[in-house]
């Protein structure tokens, strides 16, 4: 594994389980079942259009505890829109990260470690969906079709989802390590910003 660094510049979490915006926490305690209190907690959940394999409803395992997004890539998400910011909150974000431009083409099997000792396991890329774009569109009026121009222009922007692997706390500016898996399915990770490529 390559280890690569990062920077935690912010956590959030959902006031309300029912909602989906998220709001800066000034640190967050992870479990093996998540974050305390957000509306993805637990060690399963119930599928939906994600898992499609599964009549809707159907119990799985979680591995959507917790959201991460790279701050460059919602910056360049926000440029190609031409609108002047998205924030975090808007996407329901957990944790914002800095100095990682390509977080999104992060492989499957990765884990991100805390100083505390908590570790994340990457789960995968978080597809962007219509949902976020709504948020977004009531900041911009102005501006049409942001929900459905957002599912395309944040595709390879969007993150990634994590389960928790090891307890602990986790707080903003801290120095993260991320262990990048080079073996996963025959791909190898190019730095600077161009994440995988298939050998």
């Amino acid at each position: 594994m390559k280890v690569l660094n990062a920077r935690v510049e912010a956590l959030l979490t959902t006031e309300n389980p029912e909602n989906f915006v998220t709001s800066r926490v000034p640190q967050i305690d992870l479990m093996y079942e998540g974050i305390p209190g957000d509306r993805h907690f637990g060690y399963t959940k119930l599928s939906n259009g994600r898992e499609r394999m599964y009549p809707r409803g159907t119990e799985i395992r979680n591995r959507r505890q917790v959201s991460i997004l790279s701050q460059e890539e919602c910056d360049e998400a926000a440029r190609r829109l031409g609108i002047k910011t998205i924030k975090p909150e808007w996407l329901g974000a957990n944790m914002v990260i800095s100095g990682f431009p390509s977080l999104s083409q992060l492989p499957s099997g990765s884990r991100i470690l805390f100083p505390s000792g908590a570790s994340l396991y990457c789960e995968g890329e978080n597809f962007p969906c219509i949902y976020p774009g709504q948020i977004i569109q009531s900041y911009y009026e102005d501006i049409p079709k942001l929900p459905q121009r957002f599912v395309k222009e944040a595709y390879g922007l969007r993150g990634i989802v994590c389960s928790v692997e090891r307890e602990g706390e986790i707080r903003p500016d801290s120095t993260i390590d991320i262990y990048v898996n080079l073996e996963w399915q025959g791909r190898n990770w190019v730095e600077g910003g161009t994440g995988c490529e298939v050998q």
